[in-house]
């Protein structure tokens, strides 16, 4: 008893160290930038194929200056986040209904599970013959890259949720939405984070690629212009950019997490 009082009391309270350790977190990309740094000043480190970040950031300070970066940030922000939503929306509800009901999970997961080996990359020229070369073909590749993960990871949650939860639900008379609010949603939302989290890094991937070949902005299509240029600095730009873009959205998520899920922190002992 003594142990999960202390436990519950470090999960509301967490100790300095763990606040620190937080922080060390945020911070150590840093590190590894000035470690890069370190190499290149050091001659351990071929600078025409790999840049200094001192040299990268100089021509992102010049192309910041011009209004360039800015340009191609917005485009491929909007593109992840209004596909991202289609993706997410969708995983969620489906994976919640297939995780309560036996049948139609048996007859479609199946389905889901084959469609989900598909390389995504492989199906952007479908999508382009489809939706065209505008933003639609864009926003279908990253909802179809998020939903899988998002399904099958809100879809695992329910199935982790023991029978018995759901049988007394059912013997006091409890509705299909009583059961998703107050049982499914609750006891799965780590699990759709979890989702939510990959799906994100899989977003910025499948849209960096789609821009390489089926755009004329977005970070994605700066960076390969910047390689068809043979400009390795601003090359390097797009994709410390789209890195960054990634792992501030992943930090959002898990801080939303903390706050909507605090019974399903794993990260403090």
């Amino acid at each position: 008893m003594e142990q999960e009082t202390d436990r519950l009391h470090r999960l509301v309270c967490p100790s300095r160290a763990e606040k620190l350790a937080e922080i060390a977190a945020v911070f150590s990309p840093i590190l590894l930038l000035a470690m890069w740094e370190a190499v290149c000043r050091l001659g351990w480190l071929d600078v025409r194929f790999f840049p200094p970040p001192s040299a990268i950031f100089d021509t992102f300070l010049e192309d910041l200056g011009n209004g360039e970066i800015a340009a191609h940030t917005r485009a491929t922000l909007w593109r992840v986040g209004i596909g991202f939503v289609m993706g997410m929306l969708p995983a969620v509800v489906l994976g919640l209904w297939l995780g309560l009901y036996k049948w139609p999970r048996l007859v479609l997961t199946p389905i889901f599970s084959t469609l989900y080996t598909v390389p995504k990359v492989a199906i952007f020229p479908l999508l382009l013959l489809l939706f065209g070369l505008g933003d639609a073909s864009k926003f279908m590749l990253v909802a179809i890259g998020v939903f899988f993960l998002v399904f099958f990871s809100t879809l695992s949650g329910v199935l982790q949720i023991p029978p018995i939860y759901f049988d007394v639900a059912s013997n006091a008379g409890a509705s299909l939405r009583q059961k998703l609010s107050g049982i499914a949603l609750p006891a799965t939302l780590p699990n759709i984070f979890t989702g939510i989290k990959l799906g994100i890094g899989h977003a910025f991937v499948l849209i960096a690629a789609s821009e390489f070949i089926g755009a004329k902005s977005g970070i994605g299509y700066y960076i390969w212009t910047s390689w068809q240029l043979f400009s390795i600095s601003r090359m390097f730009v797009g994709i410390v950019l789209i890195s960054l873009f990634g792992y501030l959205s992943i930090m959002l998520v898990e801080q939303i997490q903390r706050r909507l899920v605090p019974y399903a922190a794993t990260d403090r002992r």
